[in-house]
């Protein structure tokens, strides 16, 4: 028994191909298309405690160089 397949199957596919992709294309029309920026937090302000040279870290730096 052979199988009858209508004569436009073609464009059939075409068609529904095209329909996918449009539907496809309206799906992501309404995000946006950048992203928006994170509001970042303030950076903290210095403390005023920077590298200090102590007595362990001379020592330390001592032990290290032999």
């Amino acid at each position: 028994m052979k199988m009858e397949f209508p004569s436009n199957r073609r464009t059939f596919i075409k068609k529904s191909a095209a329909f996918f992709g449009g539907f496809a294309v309206l799906i992501t029309m309404d995000r946006p298309a950048v992203a928006k920026p994170k509001q970042s937090s303030p950076e903290p302000e210095p403390s005023g405690q920077g590298y200090r040279l102590t007595e362990h870290v001379k020592k330390y730096y001592e032990t290290a160089r032999t």
